[in-house]
């Protein structure tokens, strides 16, 4: 397998549902995605991810979105805003994995696993799925609120206080 980018790097991974938009998501084959409940947008808390990460510009973004597996990761990059899609560097899953034996594992195995193989210096991930995160790397995840995200209070300041202490261990000026 190749080697994938992320390599002593500072990783966030991020989940779509429950984290940059409610996570009542449907799926249509002529309409596409769609959130079912009234009041909500799809990605309507994007600007939020961009305005916490934009003091962290090494940040590095790895999709452990349930849309990549649903509309392929290049699809699934182009829903994000330019800003965040330039920090993209890979998904959690892609095609040459075996699709049921990944869909099989828990959220944070399936992150686990991709650190394991990626190898990051830090990382942290931002999902509302709090499944399948063994007790020692509980502390990376920063769990949302399934309905309000990254909105919810407290999720940003974790994300940015995180991340600040990312920045001071390493003494990277990034």
């Amino acid at each position: 397998m190749k080697t994938l980018r992320g390599k002593g790097e500072v990783v966030l991974y991020l989940d779509y549902d429950g984290v940059l938009h409610h996570e009542d998501v449907w799926w249509h084959w002529r309409r596409g995605a769609y959130i079912n409940t009234p009041g909500y947008a799809l990605f309507e808390h994007t600007d939020l991810l961009e305005d916490a990460l934009s003091p962290f510009p090494a940040v590095r973004i790895v999709l452990s979105t349930s849309w990549v597996r649903v509309l392929r990761y290049s699809r699934a990059v182009k829903r994000l805003s330019p800003a965040l899609r330039e920090r993209v560097i890979g998904a959690t899953f892609h095609t040459m994995m075996n699709r049921s034996d990944f869909e099989a594992l828990p959220r944070g195995m399936q992150v686990l696993n991709d650190v394991a193989r990626r190898k990051p210096r830090r990382w942290v991930a931002l999902d509302d799925d709090a499944e399948g995160w063994m007790p020692e790397y509980r502390d990376h995840l920063i769990h949302c609120d399934s309905v309000l995200g990254l909105s919810a209070p407290g999720v940003l300041d974790a994300l940015k206080t995180r991340l600040l202490h990312f920045q001071h261990a390493s003494n990277d000026p990034q």
